[in-house]
């Protein structure tokens, strides 16, 4: 079966690997930008939607908890230099 291509999707992926790439693949740094951007928006009025901390908040649903969960804390490359 031949892969169906998603021209907004190919587009998002190649993005994403350029974000990456500019931090080198370091994690704690890309997650540092994340939060960093999530924040500015923020302060400019954007809406941001908070996750549910556990399934239990919410019962029978199937739930992912968000990949930015830690912008609201101590970011990952803080904690690193403890």
């Amino acid at each position: 079966m031949a892969r169906l291509t998603d021209e907004i999707v190919d587009e998002i992926h190649a993005l994403r690997l350029q974000h990456a790439a500019g931090f080198d693949n370091n994690m704690a740094r890309i997650l540092d930008d994340l939060c960093a951007s999530q924040q500015s928006r923020v302060a400019q009025g954007w809406l941001v939607i908070k996750t549910i901390d556990s399934p239990s908040e919410q019962a029978g649903a199937s739930l992912q908890r968000s990949r930015f969960a830690q912008c609201s804390g101590a970011s990952p490359a803080a904690a690193q230099a403890d």
